[in-house]
């Protein structure tokens, strides 16, 4: 049965600056001087398990029964512990569903980006550590302290900071060619001495190009050990593996694997295991008209009728994170109606609605269209794939993900 709640930002936002306050206030803003900082959602899942008062225009529907099970895949073929990283919002899907979902999975921990997604999952309830990626931040250490956040860090000078503070654990970053973060490789000597301490409990390092099995997550991996031997200890946990490289290979394993689209129903790419659908994107009829040969639909007149033809229009636009590109591709389509038949996408997506041509079929007000899943009629259920959804966009898979935004209801099955 599905559930569902209505969208709402975090009860408790998390003052941006430390100076501010160690005490997450009631108002919604904070003054500092002459600048006023509104903090955002941190979340766009819904929360509770009572039914929208209204049937939405269009929502997300979610599998945490796929998610689990998608996990379960990667820790058996990987072999060692999760780290799920549920930043984002866990890729849009909703970071504190997620975690609680894999709770009886008994996964390590978990990765965020931010200190304020990490505070979210401590005020749900998660006591598991939590990891934040970002690089981190003296100046936010008392929030990460106040949390219990694990940090990222990759300089001697923020190490020196950080263990000076006490003996919480933080994990050392390590660059072997992504060029974004954390100390380099071949100059792991700059933090030696600073990184012998019992505080440092993790080490780790990120993979650009482990989905295209070209040799270069082999070369990082050997930057990486090269890297360890020089440290003074090993720390007690090791991880490098994204969901390519936690599915691709158990050398890349190390003590825990950081699986991250694929829990959501993203593909790695060709040759590896495909993962159980997660998401499903629909939206309602808004309205139903007749247009003739030659009309013109959406702005710029970028599409225009080669016949006769019904338009349906969708309560869903860009500002929900459908690009505009998926109706000017000529290739975009929704399944409509109780035979769940594809219907294209016609002109531009816009910011609130977007248009398909249901042909000579009727469309009625309150039919629900499927961008993303299987069907949503009772006859034969046709599919449209994430990784197709996403080429329409000219996309990411995850940049589809993370761009369904908190304007659409999640409801769980």
């Amino acid at each position: 049965m599905r559930q569902s709640t209505e969208c709402t930002a975090p009860r408790s936002p998390l003052p941006f600056l430390v100076a501010l306050s160690h005490a997450i206030r009631p108002n919604p803003f904070y003054v500092l001087g002459f600048r006023v900082i509104i903090p955002a959602p941190v979340n766009g899942s819904i929360r509770g398990r009572q039914a929208p008062p209204r049937p939405p225009r269009a929502w997300v529907e979610v599998n945490l029964a796929a998610v689990a099970e998608n996990a379960r895949t990667v820790a058996r073929v990987a072999g060692t512990r999760l780290l799920p990283v549920v930043k984002a919002n866990a890729y849009g899907v909703g970071a504190v569903a997620v975690s609680k979902a894999l709770e009886a999975l008994d996964p390590w921990g978990y990765g965020v980006a931010t200190l304020e997604e990490g505070a979210e999952l401590r005020a749900a309830g998660i006591t598991r550590p939590v990891v934040v990626f970002m690089p981190g931040q003296p100046a936010l250490f008392p929030e990460f302290e106040r949390f219990r956040l694990t940090p990222a860090l990759g300089d001697a000078a923020a190490i020196a900071e950080w263990t000076g503070r006490g003996t919480r654990p933080f994990h050392l970053e390590i660059d072997t060619g992504m060029g974004r973060s954390g100390v380099r490789w071949d100059e792991i000597d700059a933090v030696r001495a600073a990184a012998n301490t019992p505080a440092l409990e993790g080490c780790y390092t990120q993979f650009h190009s482990a989905d295209r099995r070209d040799g270069s997550a082999e070369l990082q991996l050997e930057r990486f050990e090269r890297a360890l031997a020089r440290l003074e200890r090993r720390p007690t946990v090791l991880h490098v593996a994204n969901s390519a490289a936690a599915l691709a290979n158990r050398r890349f394993a190390f003590d825990l694997v950081r699986p991250g689209v694929f829990l959501y129903g993203g593909s790695p790419g060709e040759g590896f295991p495909e993962p159980r659908p997660v998401v499903s994107l629909r939206a309602r009829v808004l309205t139903v008209r007749r247009v003739a040969a030659g009309e013109s639909v959406s702005y710029n007149a970028s599409w225009r009728a080669a016949r006769t033809t019904t338009v349906a229009t969708l309560g869903i636009g860009y500002a929900d994170g459908v690009r505009r590109a998926v109706g000017l591709s000529g290739c975009g389509a929704v399944l409509l109606g109780e035979d769940g038949r594809r219907c294209p996408i016609i002109g531009a997506v816009t910011m609130d609605l977007m248009m398909v041509d249901t042909g000579d079929r009727p469309a009625r007000v309150g039919d629900v269209a499927t961008l993303i899943g299987e069907g949503d009629g009772e006859g034969k259920r046709e599919r449209i794939s994430l990784e197709e959804f996403s080429a329409w966009s000219g996309e990411l898979q995850r940049a589809v993900l993370t761009s369904l935004g908190p304007r659409l209801p999640r409801i769980y099955d």
